[in-house]
């Protein structure tokens, strides 16, 4: 129904945000951590959306770029997993880390998410691992989990101990012992305070 809203950004939160249009209507969009991280310093933006409509409820979901949002869609169209699980896939994971995990079938990496068992974690793979093989374009996929690290155990130790929350302090740990894998704790503790 919606292709994408364009507006200002009135309010926004890891977890939604509200799109204010030049015609005067805002619109409440769930939104992912990582769609969070790449608008949340904008005052305008364009959020590609997807629409659920439900017997209880109509739930618009917006998404910083096509990429994420055609993972979402594919993500949803595995039985047993809804839009908010999808969401908090899409969390946990940025789009290319979530296109190898499946790719390379790594199931026990992809039931670490919040609230997702290893059964749904095993038919995601099953299911979409031909069709985002097939949207990668022959990329060579390797996957090397940062959680086996232990500076990312004891880095996320301390965030956790700080009061963060496990989901988005794992996420920031994640990226930036992927840019730096040589980094040292008390620097992922310094830059993840900065970013989360």
């Amino acid at each position: 129904m919606y292709e994408f809203i364009k507006g200002t950004i009135s309010e926004i939160s890891p977890a939604h945000a509200v799109l204010a249009t030049s015609g005067g209507v805002g619109y409440y969009l769930n939104i992912s951590l990582q769609t969070f991280t790449r608008i949340k310093e904008l005052t305008e933006t364009i959020l590609f959306t997807h629409f659920i409509v439900r017997d209880d409820a109509q739930i618009l979901f917006g998404f910083a770029d096509r990429g994420e949002r055609d993972l979402f869609r594919m993500l949803i169209g595995v039985s047993g997993v809804g839009g908010n699980t999808a969401r908090t896939i899409l969390s946990t994971f940025n789009t290319e880390e979530l296109r190898i995990i499946i790719a390379t079938g790594k199931a026990e990496v992809l039931k670490e998410v919040k609230g997702l068992g290893i059964k749904t974690a095993q038919k995601i793979i099953v299911e979409l691992k031909d069709k985002v093989a097939a949207v990668g374009g022959g990329t060579a996929l390797t996957f090397e989990d940062p959680k086996k690290s232990p500076v990312f155990e004891e880095a996320l130790s301390a965030m956790l101990m700080l009061g963060f929350a496990k989901a988005p302090a794992e996420k920031v740990i994640r990226n930036i012992i992927k840019e730096e894998p040589g980094i040292s704790v008390e620097e992922i503790i310094r830059k993840s305070l900065k970013n989360i």
